[in-house]
């Protein structure tokens, strides 16, 4: 991020634009609303401009620019069509540590004036770093779109409530919680329909719920994040980690999604990998309760699905019993992702009618798997924390009579830029797994839709595909 985004008061401050035309028009105008005292330096100057500087909206002085005319401005635009001379403002500008955007001229500026959503008092500004104006604009018309005339009203209605607000709801998180009722709720609806005066009822009635709840439990969401692309959040889930006040997540929640949660937001990592640090599970349950009862909202957030091989069942029960209340946003599981992002058809009609997933994140779960089941024909094996037993994985398959050439999708980092997908027989699969020093987060996928990646892949690098090659290790025998 090259530009840092700020918004400027230029209330009854000096602001120097150098230029007469059309464009200059277009910018005072803008500075003016923001009640700037706009000064125009220009040769010549469009007929709009004197009509407003003899009105008093703003001053010209008609001549060349000269370095000292940056003065004590507070802000500087050069928009001229002569290179040259916006040049030499924007260098005047640099040497007097003032703020001066270039028209068309990205390098040159060190601040940039973003497409403008205005809902006054609510703005929204999009920017491109100057790259891409074109583009700023479209992006303004569609948020345009998306928020409602009385928005503004709305900040000013929670502005007029603040000090109200804060003598009654002592606490951040409850002041917090109120506001985004009023946003959701009705207060927001009655000024929709144009209604102030309801509106204003309506917050009193609110404030006066919350006031008397002061002391309620906090609640915990378990939130399924997805294998690692953010934009497989449901809407709920993104809902639920902007509107937390702590967020635990696990070690396989991707940095993308992270940056989604709420900024002031408390992150804290619990997250569990083999051979490094582990959080304990009866660790994760304390920090829970004791979040929720200081009346925390909480996001226990966890990569795949919250209830697919992620422990959320021993989470949900141990709340249920120290009476938290709870509620459970699925996420989209690993294989579904995964498969999709590999282009894999998890069941087909040729090839598999049905769909199992096991965890093998150990020696010991192996043990506890039906493997006659998992040996069956026409299915698709999904096997979660394979990566590190597939030595063990694939004795116990080939034991149970799976074909040594059967089809496998390795699929490291799925749905995430880095993704890779490696195709191999079953025989070669722990060779493979050396060999192309795969690393954790990776899928496996066992069966002949696992073959259908290297004509249907579509995301990321092209599958590396060694279904032909014969193995070359020495199998590994059942014991």
């Amino acid at each position: 991020m090259r530009y840092y985004p700020v918004f400027l008061d230029l209330r009854d401050r000096p602001v120097l634009l150098v230029g007469g035309g059309a464009v200059a028009l277009r910018k005072s105008e803008l500075l003016r609303r923001a009640g700037a005292r706009v000064r125009i330096v220009a040769p010549e100057v469009d007929v709009t401009l004197v009509a407003l500087a003899n009105a008093g909206s703003l001053e010209i002085s008609q001549r060349e620019f000269a370095p000292s005319d940056v003065g004590d401005a507070a802000f500087v635009i050069a928009a001229t069509d002569d290179a040259v001379v916006n040049a030499q403002v924007a260098e005047a500008a640099r040497r007097r540590n003032v703020p001066v955007n270039v028209v068309d001229a990205p390098a040159l500026c060190t601040a940039i004036l973003p497409a403008v959503v205005d809902r006054d008092p609510v703005l929204v500004a999009i920017g491109t770093e100057g790259n891409a104006p074109v583009l700023a604009r479209r992006l303004r018309e569609r948020i345009e779109t998306l928020l409602e005339p009385s928005i503004g009203a709305l900040a000013m209605l929670c502005a007029s409530w603040r000090e109200r607000v804060r003598a009654r709801l002592p606490s951040i998180p409850l002041r917090r919680a109120f506001f985004e009722q009023v946003i959701d709720g009705a207060p927001a609806s009655s000024l929709r329909a144009d209604r102030p005066h309801d509106a204003e009822t309506a917050m009193s009635r609110l404030l006066d719920q919350h006031a008397q709840d002061e002391r309620r439990l906090g609640q915990v969401a378990l939130v399924g994040a997805g294998p690692g692309d953010p934009g497989l959040l449901t809407l709920h889930a993104l809902r639920a980690i902007q509107d937390a006040d702590v967020v635990f997540f696990d070690a396989l929640v991707s940095p993308e999604v992270l940056e989604l949660v709420r900024r002031d937001a408390e992150k804290i990592s619990v997250g569990k990998r083999a051979g490094g640090h582990s959080v304990a599970q009866s660790d994760i349950h304390q920090q829970l309760l004791q979040a929720a009862q200081r009346g925390q909202r909480v996001v226990r957030l966890k990569g795949g699905d919250p209830l697919t091989f992620a422990r959320g069942g021993e989470e949900l029960e141990f709340l249920r019993a120290n009476r938290v209340p709870y509620r459970v946003i699925p996420g989209v599981t690993a294989a579904a992702a995964c498969a999709a992002y590999a282009g894999i058809p998890l069941t087909h009609r040729d090839h598999a009618q049905s769909l199992q997933l096991v965890t093998a994140h150990c020696a010991q779960s192996l043990d506890k798997l039906n493997w006659r089941a998992l040996a069956a024909n026409n299915q698709t094996l999904a096997v979660y924390m394979g990566v590190s037993v597939a030595g063990g994985l694939v004795m116990r398959l080939l034991a149970a009579g799976v074909a040594a050439s059967t089809p496998v999708a390795i699929i490291e980092n799925g749905s995430r830029p880095e993704q890779r997908v490696v195709l191999c027989r079953l025989d070669a699969l722990t060779t493979r797994i050396a060999s192309e020093h795969i690393q954790a987060p990776a899928l496996l996928l066992i069966g002949s839709v696992a073959a259908l990646s290297a004509e249907l892949s579509w995301f990321g690098s092209a599958p590396l595909n060694f279904l032909d090659e014969p193995a070359k290790q020495r199998l590994p025998t059942a014991a």
